[in-house]
């Protein structure tokens, strides 16, 4: 038995886990969602994995040409562009009244390399939406995930839509996820590695260069090596200027990507620090929100001894 939809209270931000094993659950979860928000003229958005979004399509019929239809494998490939790039510019273009966004940012098949971003993700969407008048629903397939990813999903939902009832998470701790998965990249070069210090801002051109030969060495068009070349001089001038002076950098390629790996000795104060966008009047500031659009996944491990930011730049894309 599906439970009843419920009208949001305005001003209130809602995040649910929507746990499902079935289509069948996964459809009488999320198409009254979908129909109960147009009918109510709330913006919809619906943002997860392809096959998962032709299926709603399909039983949307005609009133999916009323929703914003997202492919999540291509706009949430890297996790930390998710809050910028798929909800806040869904969000922010209806800023009157309520909105309604289904995102499923992990689903069969992420990688374990790309668990830690996507939990984080998920724990921080409470902090970038707090006070909005938005409803995020999350499905996750309980069918397919690992119990730890379903334990997870608890710990970062502070709602839970089960197929019989719906309920308050007593496990509701977003901040410990934060800090769980708060974990440096393996390093498991397999070949050279290309590694550097930035000490001063005139550094940072030879920096550039360097990471441009490297990338050049590993086959990457050219397109994709001037998206290395933006990204290190991002990541290396943020290191000099805000994070405690000189910084390291290596590169090398590692299971079918391309890692620039860069340290140094701040500490990441700001959990949404290049994941929120940037005002449209601000100056400067967006190099790490660049840096997070460009690449295919970001890693941040931050403590008192610095921070490290490993950036992965797919080979085969």
């Amino acid at each position: 038995m599906t439970a009843p939809q419920t009208a949001p209270a305005t001003g209130a931000f809602l995040h649910p886990a929507v746990f499902y094993a079935t289509d069948r659950e996964y459809l009488a979860a999320l198409v009254p969602f979908v129909t109960d928000g147009l009918a109510a003229g709330q913006p919809v958005a619906v943002a997860v994995p392809g096959p998962r979004l032709d299926l709603l399509r399909t039983a949307l019929g005609d009133q999916a040409d009323d929703v914003t239809l997202i492919d999540m494998r291509d706009a949430g490939r890297n996790p930390g562009r998710i809050i910028a790039g798929v909800l806040r510019r869904f969000a922010d273009a209806h800023p009157e009244g309520h909105v309604r966004i289904i995102g499923e940012p992990i689903w069969p098949g992420r990688t374990e390399v790309e668990y830690p971003a996507c939990a984080q993700h998920e724990a921080l969407i409470n902090l970038a939406f707090a006070g909005r008048d938005v409803t995020i629903a999350c499905p996750y397939d309980t069918a397919r995930l690992s119990d730890e990813v379903i334990a997870d999903a608890r710990a970062t939902h502070p709602l839970l839509w089960e197929p019989d009832r719906r309920r308050t998470s007593a496990e509701y701790a977003p901040d410990a996820v934060v800090n769980r998965y708060n974990l440096p990249l393996d390093d498991r070069t397999d070949g050279s590695a290309e590694e550097f210090f930035v000490a001063v801002l005139d550094d940072v051109s030879p920096a550039r260069r360097r990471a441009a030969a490297f990338a050049r060495s590993l086959g990457l068009t050219d397109d994709r090596v001037a998206e290395v070349e933006l990204i290190v001089t991002e990541l290396v001038t943020n290191g000099v200027l805000h994070g405690g002076g000189a910084c390291r950098s290596r590169l090398w390629r590692e299971s079918g990507y391309l890692v620039c790996e860069v340290r140094d000795e701040g500490r990441f104060a700001d959990p949404l620090a290049g994941r929120r966008p940037a005002p449209p009047d601000q100056i400067g500031g967006r190099g790490l929100l660049m840096v997070h659009d460009l690449a295919d996944l970001v890693r941040v491990h931050t403590s008192d001894q610095g921070t490290t930011l490993s950036v992965l730049v797919r080979l085969d894309a």
